[in-house]
């Protein structure tokens, strides 16, 4: 009975390997750590190498349950200047010099809020600056089976500074709300104690599942079919916003509108709303006393059908064309 869980353990760790290296990392069953979900990843990763009151830096807009993980624990968030939508390298190594942080976090694809995607060459020097000044990176790469070719991983650049966090839930599967963790071995024990401590464990029956899914001969044919229907739905918003600057790739799951004139982010989202169409003002996602863009982000696939998506969209156009 033991070598039957053990085997099965293991499988599933298997299953986590082969989609971490579809990301662009080579890793090993040995690094491998089971969380549920990418947030609780976060604060796991978080609560075991950060104490109240440390700092970590961050893009200036960022994803939200990021900030509200760091407040829970008291770790101050540094946002870092961005430079042609993508972290600045010398403005992350000016942090390490200066600011007192002890590492980073980032989504260098398919970044939330702003759809952006950092290039292989910031990729590597970020990497770099990691390993001059001892700096962990918590990578979140939880929309990577959306590229059909994906770039390589800032891990595999610093294997033994980044915390390379990998799911099917944001970009594939919903309901499988669990997440693999690629972890260098000198942070496995504390954030596996820490994963520990908030989970006990993780379903079993998700990671049954995950992995089933993840090894089946089919996977490629579901996430092809899952990324022609993302194709089909950004068409949709390039045809309706074509006047307006809608950034994002064809593949992506939301988009990061720019708004014309002089109306806030937040103005929009709640004339938006007042119509019936949710958006997600650049204020949500804006890290300390940064200026938020004059933006929106857009999710492209929450709404259930193409025709909702489409009602969606021409009242956002009406709205748009209103304001110039």
């Amino acid at each position: 009975m033991k070598d039957a869980a053990l085997l099965k353990n293991c499988m599933k760790k298997d299953a986590a390997v082969k989609l971490i290296r579809r990301g662009g990392l080579e890793t090993t069953i040995d690094h491998i750590l089971f969380a549920n979900g990418g947030q609780n990843a976060i604060a796991a990763t978080l609560a075991s190498l950060c104490k109240p009151g440390e700092r970590i830096g961050v893009d200036q807009h960022t994803y939200p349950g990021l900030k509200t993980v760091a407040a829970m624990l008291s770790v101050q968030i540094v946002p870092i200047k961005s430079e042609n939508d993508e972290m600045s390298p010398a403005s992350f190594e000016y942090a390490c010099k200066n600011e007192n942080i002890k590492g980073i976090y980032l989504i260098p694809d398919y970044h939330n809020p702003t759809a952006s995607f950092m290039s292989v060459e910031n990729r590597k020097m970020i990497a770099a600056i990691a390993k001059k000044y001892n700096q962990f990176i918590i990578e979140d790469a939880s929309y990577h089976l959306l590229n059909k070719k994906p770039l390589p991983a800032v891990a595999s650049f610093a294997p033994e500074q980044v915390i390379y966090i990998a799911s099917l839930y944001k970009s594939f599967a919903p309901g499988l709300r669990l997440a693999y963790v690629a972890v260098p071995s000198q942070f496995k024990e504390p954030i596996s104690k820490a994963l520990y401590n908030l989970n006990v464990s993780v379903s079993p029956l998700l990671a049954e599942l995950a992995a089933r899914t993840v090894v089946s001969n089919q996977f490629e044919v579901l996430i092809e079919g899952h990324r022609e229907q993302t194709i089909r739905r950004n068409q949709l918003v390039n045809r309706y916003l074509a006047d307006f600057t809608c950034l994002g790739a064809e593949t992506g799951i939301f988009r990061w509108l720019l708004l014309p004139g002089k109306i806030t982010g937040a103005e929009f989202e709640t004339l938006a709303k007042q119509q019936g169409v949710q958006v997600y003002a650049a204020e949500r996602f804006v890290v300390g006393n940064s200026c938020p863009e004059r933006a929106v982000r857009v999710s492209v696939c929450a709404p259930e059908t193409l025709e909702e998506l489409e009602r969606g969209l021409i009242i956002l156009k009406r709205l748009l064309n209103d304001l110039t």
